[in-house]
């Protein structure tokens, strides 16, 4: 499991590097942020529950954050 949060971390370095090539500042320093985040994560050899249950907190946090912004911060 430690392994797969390395690769999250790797996909969010991917995206953080094409948000910032497309001028998407705030964007790329947030996933940026999420791939230190990530990588420092991959390599503290936690328990499998454990990477489980910080794998659901950060789900539920960025769908929150997610559907709160597109709901009432995004003008139609």
């Amino acid at each position: 499991m430690d392994r797969m949060f390395r690769v999250l971390g790797f996909w969010t370095l991917a995206i953080g590097l094409m948000a910032l090539a497309g001028d998407f500042i705030p964007m790329a320093l947030i996933f940026f942020a999420q791939t230190a985040i990530f990588v420092l994560l991959g390599y503290m050899k936690l328990s499998e529950r454990a990477y489980i249950l910080i794998f659901w907190g950060y789900m539920i946090v960025s769908f929150t954050g997610f559907t709160y912004w597109s709901f009432f911060k995004m003008s139609v």
